[in-house]
């Protein structure tokens, strides 16, 4: 009789399942599922945070298509592990796994997530999680929760009294119906300002060739969400991102493929948008269907797929969008106009962000994984630093969740080197985002993991004061009094974390030593590296046309 622990039941039923990679932090009573997890062929990261640990195995879900599993302890453990829960299901990514004691978690984690259960022996334990991969994967994805009581982790049965449990098929994929198809096809051949508007969705289907086809075909200029830039490269002549106002607020027809009508597009609603604008909405929720704007035209089923369905539909027409409309030329004008203020906006003596990603924009390698989050930072850069690959952006996405960042790049690193052939993963923060998990650079360090971190460091959230301005206040009196809410350290040595641990830490104050420091960073593939890169604490973004999400009353 082979005796098989409940341990090595878990480890041994996410890796049928095709899962890869597990990240979590250890104690009783996990230990033994993460050596279980090596032994059967899982990789284990353990992490500094379990936020951060769930981050992590979130994106592995984005980035490969199959889910990566999160470890972690009960209570605490657990608590701090939901806000990443929570981040995943926003995001439509992910599988999470749990072990401990407390049976309240199950239903906790139910708010948080798609599927989430407690198997009630060792016998149900395959059957559980194959049931939780499935329900991860199928439909919109999103993430699961499994609790393993604690006393049956080290407990024991026969082998052969546990039903063997093979992998789930991948999700069945489904078309749109046709008469929408035609529908969709002939309100777009009506509009006078067509914009498809591209989401992660439509990366997550791996609708890259798909898509590209169909723009270069029918001649539409496209704009993609953050998530979405790179299904079709950012430098493509169709790509309106650098005129992104003037595009959602004056087309008359979207094509929406994979996104949501929420605050990332400002709703769908006016003064961003077009009163009467219509929608044609694909996406694989029938109850996404009409969220904020009743779409013309619902096409339901796989993003990639429909993108299919679209192309033989504007092939057999024949038609394609007239490239001398007045419509183009008003979006040509636009991107002209504003490539000419970012040009302005970087010529001053302070570093600033628009100096900082024109010069990172140069050297970065076309196929680098950019991860990025912070205010500022994250929504500047998403402009300056064009992606030319899909899923190689990973940021705060639909949460607006800071703190993603470091986690997604060891996420990213890991599965990069298991490439024959790995890319760059760097991380660009803004010096707050950075503080919510800048402890993972000790994960980074620990697995040699060679992330490039570059922290935009304007001495505060939004916003902060030099040192002279600092030192100023603090002879006034109680800092907790006087210091604005919004600044931080001035000048804080964020690449001494980094050294300390044994990376490349580099403080930046100048565009040659930025630039000398970052050419060093790519070329060193045995360990991470920091740029820690002062900014003028004043930088801020051009003024926007619509700045009631991002505007501050202070």
């Amino acid at each position: 009789m082979e005796e098989v622990t409940g341990a090595q039941l878990i480890a041994e039923s996410l890796k049928t399942q095709k899962v890869e990679y597990m990240f979590g932090i250890v104690g009783v009573p996990v230990i033994e599922v993460a050596m279980a997890a090596q032994a059967a062929g899982i990789k284990y990261v353990g992490m500094r945070n379990e936020q951060a640990a769930c981050y992590a195995a979130s994106a592995i879900g984005y980035i490969t298509g199959r889910p990566g599993a999160c470890l972690v302890v009960s209570g605490p453990g657990l608590i701090h592990a939901l806000g990443g829960m929570a981040n995943a299901n926003m995001n439509c990514w992910l599988h999470c796994f749990d072990s401990g004691f407390f049976c309240l978690q199950v239903e906790a984690c139910r708010l948080y997530s798609k599927f989430s259960a407690r198997p009630s022996s060792l016998e149900a334990i395959p059957s559980v999680i194959e049931k939780a991969v499935r329900t991860s994967i199928y439909g919109r994805p999103g993430a699961v929760y499994v609790d393993i009581a604690g006393d049956m982790v080290n407990a024991k049965v026969d082998r052969n009294k546990v039903r063997e449990v093979s992998c789930c098929p991948p999700p069945p994929v489904s078309l749109a119906d046709l008469t929408a198809v035609n529908e969709a096809v002939s309100v777009l051949k009506a509009a006078k300002a067509p914009l498809v508007i591209v989401g992660k969705g439509a990366a997550y289907s791996r609708a890259e060739a798909a898509l590209r086809e169909f723009v270069e075909m029918s001649g539409l200029p496209f704009l993609p969400t953050p998530m979405g830039k790179g299904v079709v490269p950012d430098n493509h002549p169709n790509c309106v991102a650098a005129a992104r106002s003037r595009a959602l607020l004056q087309a008359d027809v979207v094509l929406l493929l994979g996104a949501r009508l929420n605050w990332i597009l400002h709703f769908g609603l006016p003064p961003r948008f077009n009163a009467d604008v219509k929608i044609i909405q694909v996406d694989l929720c029938a109850e996404e269907m009409g969220n904020n704007v009743r779409p013309a035209v619902a096409l339901l089923g796989d993003v990639n797929a429909i993108i299919a369905q679209l192309v033989m539909c504007v092939r057999k027409d024949g038609w394609k969008y007239l490239s001398n409309s007045e419509w183009w030329s008003t979006l040509k004008e636009k991107i002209a106009d504003n490539a000419k203020i970012a040009l302005s906006l970087k010529a001053t003596l302070l570093m600033n962000y628009y100096t900082v990603f024109h010069h990172i924009s140069q050297l970065l390698p076309r196929d680098c994984i950019i991860v990025s989050e912070g205010a500022n930072t994250m929504d500047i850069g998403r402009t300056m630093l064009n992606n030319y690959l899909p899923r190689h952006r990973l940021d705060a996405g639909t949460f607006g969740t800071m703190g993603v960042g470091l986690g997604f790049a060891v996420a990213a690193a890991a599965v990069e080197r298991s490439r024959k052939k790995s890319r760059r993963v760097v991380c660009v923060e803004g010096d707050s985002a950075f503080g919510f998990s800048g402890m993972e650079v000790e994960t980074m360090c620990r697995y040699n993991l060679p992330v490039v971190i570059i922290v935009v460091n304007n001495n505060g959230i939004y916003s902060g004061v030099d040192s002279e301005t600092w030192k100023e206040m603090a002879k006034l009196g109680d800092l907790t009094s006087i210091a604005p809410p919004v600044s931080l350290l001035p000048e804080a040595r964020y690449d001494e974390v980094m050294a300390a641990f044994g990376g490349r830490g580099f403080l930046v104050r100048t565009v040659e030593e930025l630039r000398s420091a970052l050419q060093l960073s790519l070329s060193d593939w045995e360990r991470p590296s920091l740029l820690n890169v002062l900014i003028d604490p004043s930088s801020d973004r051009k003024q926007q046309e619509f700045p009631w999400l991002t505007r501050s009353n202070l």
